[in-house]
């Protein structure tokens, strides 16, 4: 079953993505669970698939994607957790490279990805997101899979003269994470460690590797994170990039506003969106 989240007519909500449009859940389910991550905390999956095999209510043209968790609790991105990876950025540290993105640094599938204007180094990271399903601290990794609801796909924008000493600046620009196009439920991914992830930029490979080459797997991420903090139903993981980053490219291959940038999962989809430059100013939000 794939989720994802919405707009449609400018109001928010969810539904399951079939081959021929969406089952829109909000409609039927919203009282009781009022986005996908309300869904998810209430264990209500099971309920949720009673309706896949109704008729499509949307297209998908239809509507505004939302990131797939557009309120998690918690972003937690790993880094360097690919062989080719560690060796472009010669990283020898032997402990998972953790740091964290925040909810508004997310956009959803076919919306724009933001270019900041501070930054002359946009680049590109395709990578694999792990949704959590069940709360859990302290979790072996044995029993660290039956925690994760879906998978989905991300493209960790980062501006890389704006790392620094650590990743924090360079990975928070508003609108440079692009998180969907919606999420696989696990029970169509048994072993997240045998996915092929490609990205590519104005139609060209620029990334490929197996989720089989990651140095931590999911279960193991799930181990060692909680070890450390909790985590809830609707956090995400986002697992890590394969090499070839535009960085590390001679020359340097950085995204540019009017660029398209693609990564595609198998048994999840692709996400794509297009590159614009961050506005001068954000928006004022007016309470109701």
């Amino acid at each position: 079953m794939k989720l994802a989240a919405y707009l449609f007519n400018g109001c928010r909500s969810y539904g399951i993505k079939t081959e021929n449009g969406i089952i829109d859940l909000g409609a039927r389910l919203g009282k009781r669970y009022v986005d996908l991550k309300a869904l998810l905390a209430s264990n209500a999956q099971a309920e949720a698939a009673e309706y896949q095999h109704h008729l499509p209510d949307l297209t998908l043209s239809e509507v505004d994607f939302l990131p797939v968790i557009d309120n998690p609790g918690k972003i937690i991105c790993v880094g360097m957790n690919y062989a080719d990876k560690r060796l472009e950025f010669n990283e020898q540290n032997p402990a998972p490279t953790l740091f964290v993105r925040f909810a508004d640094s997310q956009t959803g599938h076919l919306q724009p990805v933001l270019k900041p204007r501070y930054s002359a180094e946009f680049d590109y990271e395709g990578e694999l997101a792990v949704i959590i399903g069940r709360t859990g601290v302290n979790i072996p990794r044995e029993q660290a899979l039956a925690h994760v609801a879906g998978y989905s796909c991300y493209m960790d924008g980062s501006a890389r003269d704006w790392q620094h000493t650590w990743y924090t600046a360079g990975k928070n620009g508003r609108c440079t994470g692009a998180f969907g196009p919606w999420m696989t439920t696990c029970d169509e991914i048994p072993d997240p460690q045998k996915l092929t992830l490609v990205t590519r930029l104005n139609g060209q490979q620029v990334q490929q590797d197996s989720t089989c080459n990651m140095i931590y797997t999911v279960a193991a991420l799930i181990e060692y994170i909680s070890t450390f903090t909790s985590l809830s139903a609707g956090d995400v993981i986002i697992t890590g990039s394969p090499g070839g980053v535009g960085k590390k490219r001679t020359p340097p291959l950085f995204m540019h506003p009017g660029d398209r940038i693609e990564v595609e999962i198998e048994h999840i989809g692709c996400l794509s969106n297009q590159i614009a430059d961050a506005p001068l100013s954000v928006p004022e939000v007016v309470a109701a």
